[in-house]
């Protein structure tokens, strides 16, 4: 079985918009099928966009170490060209650091809803822990209606599901970075 191109993960999708823009994901997508390095020349071409957004958009995703460049000089008229090259293992390593922090954090948010008992009000306005409903004599902060415990069991299962849904993203896109 072919291995999925790390642009066709929507994470990856989501990541390369984020850092480089609304142009990022087809210009990596152009650069990944050429399979070489590219002009800016060469993906306006194909993008059909203004050379200086492209160019934005190379300068981003290099900020990033994602988009290296090399420079060569025209005898002839002096001024310089580049070309591109979209690191694809860049991309992955990069979204693999953001993965284990987002997984952390659904970590903590697992054994802070497994610890506490929460409480909320008919009308769902806020909900609290345990400790803070005392504090408010088990009244609504925001409404004053009388609070109630919670059964955080589907929370919980839910923020376990996402946390599933992130591991096996990261082991995807782990065996990308090898």
């Amino acid at each position: 079985m072919a291995m999925k191109k790390i642009t066709n993960f929507l994470l990856a999708q989501e990541f390369l918009s984020s850092v480089g823009g609304k142009d990022a994901v087809t210009l990596a997508k152009i650069c990944e099928k050429k399979n070489r390095p590219v002009t800016d020349e060469e993906i306006e071409k194909h993008l059909k966009v203004k050379i200086t957004e492209i160019r934005t958009a190379l300068n981003r995703l290099h900020y990033r170490g994602i988009a290296v460049y090399q420079k060569k000089r025209n005898n002839k008229t002096g001024w310089y060209s580049y070309t591109w090259e979209i690191k694809t293992k860049r991309i992955a390593e990069l979204i693999l650091e953001q993965q284990l922090e987002a997984i952390a954090k659904l970590d903590k948010r697992i054994e802070y809803e497994a610890t506490y008992v929460f409480f909320t009000c008919k009308k769902k306005c806020s909900t609290v822990p345990f400790e803070i409903a005392t504090e408010y004599q088990f009244r609504c902060p925001e409404c004053g209606t009388t609070m109630n415990t919670i059964d955080n069991k589907k929370n919980l299962k839910e923020i376990k599901k996402q946390k599933e849904t992130l591991e096996s993203e990261l082991e995807e896109l782990k065996k990308m970075t090898i």
